[in-house]
């Protein structure tokens, strides 16, 4: 290829003739590809006159395996869950990142959480512990009703003791 044209203008002849050219090589009918397989299957078997047709076996010819497209679906769920992550922490970020009534709130706002669930989950725990019990109780029952009340006073310091017996 000649790049003197490019330091120097084409005459009128050159001009002409890298047009040609390039009209030329453009308008050339190309050759259509050569397909390594067919993108179709044509079924030429005999049609049944009536009924269901039998199914026809169909060599597989993906070019991407069942697992790599398996593992390109997984990736871009684990892509799009730590941009979700990242985009959270980034509003937290810039919750911490104000120092006022709302960046105090973002802080213990998880905490809060975590202790109310706490809560929660005590509470159930503690309701489902706590069974009914029926005592019943035989035998003789007796009542003491006597008070001895002792009092010792020394000095500022007072203490009364009261035994029920």
């Amino acid at each position: 290829m000649d790049f003197d044209h490019i330091t120097r203008p084409l005459t009128d002849d050159e001009a002409r003739a890298e047009a040609e050219r390039i009209i030329t090589r453009s308008f050339q009918p190309q050759t259509p590809p050569v397909r390594q397989f067919p993108t179709s299957f044509r079924d030429d078997s005999e049609v049944p006159a009536y009924g269901d047709t039998p199914p026809v076996h169909q060599d597989d010819k993906r070019i991407v395996p069942a697992w790599a497209a398996g593992l390109a679906v997984a990736s871009i769920g684990v892509g799009a869950g730590i941009t979700g992550i990242g985009c959270g922490a980034w509003l937290v970020l810039q919750g911490l990142a104000s120092v006022t009534l709302y960046g105090v709130l973002m802080v213990t706002l998880p905490f809060a959480g975590l202790a109310m669930a706490a809560t929660a989950i005590g509470g159930a725990i503690n309701k489902a512990r706590s069974s009914v019990t029926k005592n019943v109780f035989q035998g003789p029952v007796v009542q003491n009703t006597r008070i001895s009340n002792t009092s010792n006073q020394r000095g500022m310091f007072s203490r009364t003791r009261n035994d029920v017996r």
